[in-house]
């Protein structure tokens, strides 16, 4: 199983929300680009970068900060919010971003969703975010009438390999992940999940990796301490030796 740490950013500031409320934001960390390199350190090998800012508002905010990631460090990145047209999937991919997410726009717009798999395959991932298990878009603050794994099928046939789920309930409580949707959501797709919200510890990452699902992003847990992303990883490698998880 791939970990993958998390920089959530908003006015160029490394930060964490509590159930995706941008009421409550606070700053984690001085600096992203001293917190990337030191996911680096660790040996990650894949990083999660969400601009907030632009998935609130449906544009790139912050990209500037997050292409001086990419030129600072050695790393495989995956960068989402505020990414709703081909210009943005284009901007970041030519900008040597390895995977771009999109959200919103596979509620609102699956046709686009179509049009950039065909274009760009494996390089195009999928967020959902579910809240009650109905799916959430513009930075969840709007909440559809579409169930997770509808909305999982939906985009499996439209030929997306890679879903990045997220129990909004879950994100940054570092009470454990969703399990059951978990579960759920891999037995009703063959999608490669990528897990999101509520890691907290070494156990968490077992659990994970037990589901046999693709990946794991983890944020809150590692600035707080509670996860160390060395030994997350080196669990998540040796479950991958024995026959679990995937490959880059």
């Amino acid at each position: 199983m791939l970990v993958l740490p998390a920089i959530d950013i908003i006015d160029g500031n490394c930060v964490r929300l509590y159930r995706g409320d941008y009421s409550t934001v606070h700053k984690v960390a001085d600096s992203v680009i001293d917190t990337a390199k030191s996911f680096v350190e660790a040996g990650a090998r894949f990083m999660h970068v969400v601009d907030l800012d632009g998935a609130k508002v449906g544009e790139r905010k912050n990209s500037d900060i997050i292409l001086d990631i990419r030129k600072n460090c050695d790393i495989k990145i995956e960068v989402g919010g505020g990414i709703r047209t081909m210009e943005s999937v284009e901007f970041y991919l030519e900008n040597g971003i390895d995977r771009v997410i999109l959200g919103s726009a596979a509620i609102k717009n699956p046709d686009f969703v179509r049009e950039v798999v065909n274009k760009y395959s494996s390089k195009i991932a999928v967020g959902i975010d579910a809240k009650d298990g109905y799916v959430s878009a513009e930075g969840w603050t709007d909440t559809s009438e579409i169930k997770y794994t509808e909305l999982a099928k939906r985009m499996e046939d439209i030929g997306v390999q890679y879903i990045i789920f997220t129990d909004i309930s879950k994100d940054g409580m570092m009470s454990g992940p969703n399990l059951t949707m978990l579960d759920e959501l891999k037995a009703s797709v063959k999608c490669n999940i990528i897990a999101s919200g509520g890691v907290a510890n070494l156990k968490d990452i077992i659990n994970l990796t037990d589901l046999d699902i693709y990946g794991a992003i983890s944020g809150k847990a590692i600035y707080a301490g509670t996860l160390d992303l060395a030994r997350a990883i080196e669990v998540a490698h040796a479950a991958k030796h024995n026959g679990k998880g995937a490959n880059l």
